[in-house]
């Protein structure tokens, strides 16, 4: 098992890419401590199967934009399993499409701090803890293209989670690695609540490999990102879009 002995927090852990990002860590020998903030019984459902497989796990609901919230996470992670060594920060979200030109100061704040303000806490609390590790964030294929209609502040806040994955990994090694997913269109409750069907089924046509990505592509890229399997690799945002965009 390549991470057997190591701790790792999720954020966002409780459906879709949380959730199979999670199992997969365990599966390869990792503690996990899956945070939540409304999705108690997803999380709860993810903790059972993992303790299931053999493996351990606890959920711990927390708000990430508050600092009392996220050094709770962090606490109760290091009280439960005696360290620290990986953080997935998978938390976040679009909010809602809506113009710059109708936008209000009250949205750009709440995507701003969905995405970049609750990664920025995560990181300066766990970083009290992980002496040698990994950090991968979740930016997205936003952060490159700009996003659909009505998401450039989605995209604007992927953007800083991509340019901060770079400036950190600068500034953490050689102990802690950090680096960046960038996922297109996955088969998630993100796309269902936001993207349109024929949308989807266009995007999905256009690429190379004829199909949408599934959250378990993610969490593959997420254990290797946080394995030694990648230890040449830090401050790197890695495109996983079926070949719809290249960098």
């Amino acid at each position: 098992m390549k991470l057997k002995g190591q701790t790792a927090i999720v954020t966002g852990g409780g459906r879709d890419i949380g959730a199979a990002a999670a199992k997969a860590l365990a599966a390869e020998g990792a503690n996990v401590v899956i945070n939540y903030f409304s999705s108690s019984a997803g999380a709860e459902a993810v903790v059972a199967d993992i303790t299931a497989a053999g493996g351990q796990a606890i959920a711990v609901q927390g708000d990430l934009n508050d600092p009392a919230q996220v050094k709770g996470l962090v606490d109760a992670a290091v009280e439960k399993f005696g360290g620290l060594n990986i953080l997935v920060n998978n938390s976040g979200g679009l909010v809602g499409r809506v113009s710059i030109k109708e936008m209000t100061l009250e949205h750009w704040n709440t995507v701003m701090d969905l995405n970049l303000t609750s990664t920025f806490l995560m990181i300066n609390e766990s970083l009290k803890h992980i002496e040698k590790g990994a950090i991968v964030n979740l930016a997205s294929q936003a952060g490159r293209d700009g996003g659909g209609p009505g998401a450039a502040a989605y995209a604007a806040s992927k953007g800083a989670v991509m340019t901060l994955t770079r400036g950190l990994a600068k500034e953490l090694g050689p102990d802690i690695r950090v680096n960046a997913i960038c996922p297109g269109m996955i088969d998630t409750d993100f796309h269902n609540t936001f993207t349109k069907s024929e949308v989807r089924k266009n995007v999905a046509a256009g690429t190379p490999l004829k199909r949408e990505g599934l959250p378990v592509d993610i969490a593959n890229l997420v254990v290797f990102l946080a394995s030694d399997d990648s230890a040449f690799i830090t401050g790197t945002n890695v495109d996983i879009n079926g070949g719809t965009l290249f960098s």
